[in-house]
């Protein structure tokens, strides 16, 4: 994606990539990570970079710059996150301190403080109702906002139409 230079390309493959994220997680059993990857990643994002290319154009104006620092300053971030990973817990580790506070409290006494059979849904609704709630907030705001620049493009056409039938 990095060398495409055409940015309609370089969109689509950011929003295929999204996609593919958005199936890992539901491989990984985080289907709320995935749907808000789908709905946010993939959807949203890829049609603001659409819109945005749109408006723009769909080929990048080559500038003359150093293309080495960003390179180099995104191999020192990447090399600081992996650095940062190094004291986690092994993946599905059961004696990972969320094994042993959080998760067991979920199993034994979701049902009973929250009456919902489901531990997923008692999770979501519950005990990260708030969490769970701004994700929907941001999922709706965002939803909005594509309606409202999708309408406000529809119009522009609309009147750019009608301003070429009345010279005509």
């Amino acid at each position: 994606m990095v060398s495409l230079r055409n940015l309609l390309a370089a969109a689509l493959v950011l929003g295929i990539y999204s996609l593919v994220m958005a199936a890992l997680w539901v491989v990984l059993d985080a289907v709320d990570v995935a749907f808000t990857e789908a709905a946010v990643g993939a959807g949203v994002t890829t049609v603001f970079m659409l819109l945005a290319i749109a408006a723009t154009g769909r080929h990048e104006k080559i500038a003359h710059r150093r293309p080495w620092l960003p390179i180099l300053i995104s191999l020192a971030v990447g090399g600081l996150l992996v650095y940062g990973t190094l004291d986690l817990p092994a993946f599905g580790d059961p004696e990972a301190p969320a094994q042993q506070h959080v998760g067991p409290h979920y199993i034994e006494q979701g049902e009973a403080e929250t009456g919902v059979p489901n531990i997923v849904t008692a999770v979501l609704a519950s005990y990260r109702g708030f969490d769970t709630l701004g994700e929907v907030t941001v999922i709706f705001t965002a939803g909005i906002g594509v309606l409202l620049m999708l309408g406000i493009i529809r119009r522009r056409r609309h009147a750019a139409d009608d301003d070429a039938r009345d010279r005509e």
